[in-house]
């Protein structure tokens, strides 16, 4: 089995915020074998989830179909959060 490295789906590590206040993706993550995986760690923490959150509350809804589309992306990421916090 392979070690993961120490930075392994942590968010703040693979995904910082960068100098504009965005998001940005470590450019020495681009060349690991592990990186959609670390990703989708990251993005299935408790502060991917937050993050997740927020870019879905940013977006608009575009119309009857997108609303739909973000209310069930939110019922989504309710349910990650529950699973989440049956963990702890």
């Amino acid at each position: 089995m392979k070690n993961k490295k120490e930075c392994f789906g942590l968010l703040d590590r693979v995904f910082p915020v960068g100098e504009r206040g965005m998001r940005e993706v470590v450019p020495g993550c681009f060349k690991c074998d592990d990186r959609v995986e670390c990703l989708r760690a990251a993005l299935a923490t408790s502060e991917g989830l937050g993050f997740r959150e927020n870019l879905l509350e940013e977006r608009s809804s575009g119309g009857f179909i997108g609303r739909i589309r973000r209310w069930s992306e939110k019922k989504t990421l309710s349910r990650l959060r529950e699973k989440e916090r049956e963990k702890k």
